[in-house]
């Protein structure tokens, strides 16, 4: 099963008795706020699930060639989050 935008906003509408505009909003904004972290260099640290941080790579095909830099997100789950998975 994967976990939309939409189902993401219904459960948490669901569950809290909150509207399903106001959901989308925060998740929204919530969304925004993360990502202007991670393209300013930050992490964003979900303490006991994920951590997500952006590294910058350099890379060339050759010695003569001039180096490309890319960035890449690394996503990392918690401890409590693996041996949790692992358990299932």
């Amino acid at each position: 099963m994967t976990m939309t935008k939409n189902s993401t906003v219904q459960e948490i509408g669901r569950r809290t008795r909150l509207k399903n505009r106001d959901v989308q909003l925060m998740l929204e904004t919530l969304v925004e706020v993360w990502t202007d972290e991670l393209v300013n260099g930050g992490r964003v640290e979900l303490e006991h699930f994920i951590v997500m941080d952006v590294q910058t790579i350099e890379r060339a095909a050759n010695r003569l060639l001039p180096k490309h830099r890319f960035r890449q997100i690394t996503v990392r789950v918690s401890k409590a989050l693996r041996e949790r998975l692992n358990r299932t």
